[in-house]
């Protein structure tokens, strides 16, 4: 029976922890009868709970690994769900001088000559694949300065901006979960509006081949119903403050 259906979402935590899980799946749940369960962790973690048959869907924000999860057989299909965009934030005191500026990489060239205190999640999430990918389109190894002013907390996204907060720390996040974060204290964003900062979501069912336990059919009703007009206009309706945190953008027939 539908009402019995139930599926599980590995996902990452911004979309948790933004609420935008809280808004979306009783929509969901009321028109399908089917229940939606979300573990959320880091990206990669995701993805290895998803190749490990701990999940029906995958709904994470790493494109590349994203593309090599169904490219090995682990996923049926990727489709484009949603994006916003990564920002800077820091103190007000702003010790590396990067307030306003659009530019992340040269932001985070300034941060390292400064040597002023950087909190990385360290976790090999989304948002750790992308800072990354920042340190090294910037021409920087932050690695040997592990410890130093290059913090690593291993965690998710607010533990990691509460552990920035505390110290002082500039901190790579998402716009979704800054907008959403209640111990913002003295901090604003310092450096947004770089095309680099772009963070697209995808949602991806998993493969029964790879997994026999996969619930496939109520898991693809899910990541249609995302990609429907009726799921992406339910995305686009979630704001907090008047601020929308996620922009649907899945391709429509």
């Amino acid at each position: 029976m539908a009402q019995d259906r139930s599926i599980l979402v590995q996902s990452t935590t911004s979309t948790a922890n933004s609420g935008l899980y809280d808004h979306l799946l009783p929509i969901f749940t009321e028109k399908s009868g089917i229940r939606v369960n979300v573990v959320a962790v880091g990206t990669g973690q995701a993805i290895q709970n998803a190749r490990n048959c701990d999940a029906d869907v995958l709904l994470v924000h790493a494109r590349p690994a994203e593309e090599e999860f169904v490219a090995k057989g682990y996923g049926t299909q990727r489709n484009e769900l949603m994006y916003n965009d990564f920002i800077v934030v820091g103190p007000k005191a702003d010790p590396a001088g990067v307030a306003g500026m659009t530019d992340a990489g040269a932001a985070l060239a300034r941060i390292a000559k400064a040597g002023a205190l950087f909190a990385s999640r360290g976790d090999d999430s989304g948002t750790h694949k992308k800072e990354l990918a920042l340190w090294q389109a910037a021409g920087i190894d932050p690695a040997p300065a592990s410890g130093a002013w290059y913090r690593e907390t291993g965690s998710g996204m607010g533990a990691t901006l509460n552990a920035g907060i505390g110290m002082g720390a500039y901190v790579l996040t998402d716009r979704a979960t800054w907008i959403s974060f209640d111990n913002k204290q003295d901090y604003t964003i310092t450096v947004e509006g770089d095309a680099a900062l772009f963070n697209q979501y995808g949602v991806i069912p998993v493969n029964p081949g790879h997994c026999p336990s996969a619930r496939i059919e109520a898991a693809q009703d899910f990541a249609d119903w995302l990609v429907s007009a009726e799921g992406q206009a339910a995305i686009a309706a979630y704001t907090i403050d008047g601020q929308q945190l996620f922009f649907p953008n899945a391709p429509q027939s």
